[in-house]
């Protein structure tokens, strides 16, 4: 991967939290291109979904191209809902002890210890609408993350989302990350502070 930074406005521009629009970026199709594994580029209105490892091109009016992650290298969309660049490869993942198989991550960021992510729609109930409505309680869909770090030499670890295993992760100079995550308040289950975080350790 070449060494950057994406530009990751997302929702985080507007101080909403990522996720909770009316709208699910991976139910709508969006202007990108798509590079399959014979290298052939392919443009279009592009829909991802990361739960099934599926990327559909409508190309011209009629012409719907579906592709599993086997298929892929890289895609890139132009996101509608967010109003932001996003940017996905396809990458060999075990999913069993001897076996790995291409699956889709995004890219929060690139360098010699990268961030990637995968997203999945969820459903949370709110307890308290229950008791306040003498109803059934309230559900709503939101997305939730599981983030990985990868290394120049591939190695991929995936991050539970806890501090000590953040810092076990980021473990070169985890002394300065520690600081820095405490003198800037950041939150290590916040996705804007885990790529703000990993923007620092690559600089160290």
């Amino acid at each position: 991967m070449v060494k950057k930074v994406f530009t990751f406005c997302l929702l985080c521009t507007l101080g909403l939290p990522y996720g909770f629009a009316q709208e699910f970026s991976g139910r709508t199709f969006h202007k990108g291109w798509l590079v399959t594994d014979n290298q052939d580029t392919v443009r279009g209105d592009v829909k991802y979904d990361m739960e099934t490892n599926v990327v559909q091109v409508i190309i011209g009016k009629e012409k719907v191209n579906t592709y599993s992650s086997k298929k892929i290298i890289y895609f890139e969309i132009y996101d509608g809902i967010l109003k932001s660049y996003r940017q996905f490869y396809a990458i060999p993942y075990q999913v069993e002890s001897n076996y790995k198989v291409p699956i889709l991550f995004e890219v929060l960021y690139e360098g010699e210890t990268s961030l990637l992510v995968r997203e999945k729609i969820v459903m949370t109930t709110d307890p308290y609408s229950q008791a306040y409505f003498n109803g059934p309680a309230a559900t709503q869909e939101r997305l939730s993350f599981t983030y990985y770090f990868v290394d120049t030499k591939g190695k991929m670890v995936m991050y539970n989302g806890k501090k000590n295993h953040l810092f076990e992760i980021l473990y070169k100079n985890s002394g300065k990350v520690k600081e820095y995550v405490k003198s800037n308040k950041l939150k290590t289950d916040e996705m804007r502070d885990i790529v703000r975080i990993t923007a620092f350790y690559n600089s160290l």
